[in-house]
């Protein structure tokens, strides 16, 4: 088992930048892939971006595209998203999970970490 912890969550006017922190403790990054996901108030959670860890392939959703990148070693323990370019639409709970075998179900999750874009 692993515990992640998200940071890096707050407030920030629109067209701000913002890069949130997931820290896997008291190891390296585990599993096959690793991803960010958000839920936007009264919405469902959705998945933003993902990295799978033996290529190094990310996939980033078209609604972030250009906007947001992922990053991450599974040699550290800590894992990114970069967003720039925020505008309100992007606020939401973020979150990161851990999927074990490449089964692309996500089943180790972090507390989540909060994101406010203001206008």
């Amino acid at each position: 088992q692993v515990h992640l912890v998200e940071s890096g969550g707050r407030w920030v006017q629109a067209g701000g930048s913002l890069r949130l922190s997931c820290v896997a403790s008291g190891r390296t990054f585990p599993g096959y892939s690793a991803a960010w996901f958000r839920q936007p108030p009264g919405k469902d959670r959705v998945l933003v971006a993902a990295i799978i860890w033996n290529s190094h392939r990310t996939h980033v959703e078209d609604s972030v595209e250009g906007r947001f990148s992922i990053s991450g070693d599974n040699t550290s323990n800590i894992m990114y998203l970069q967003m720039n370019d925020l505008n309100p639409e992007d606020t939401a709970v973020y979150y990161c999970a851990i999927d074990w075998d490449g089964s692309a179900y996500f089943d180790s999750w972090g507390p989540g970490t909060q994101v406010t874009v203001s206008s």
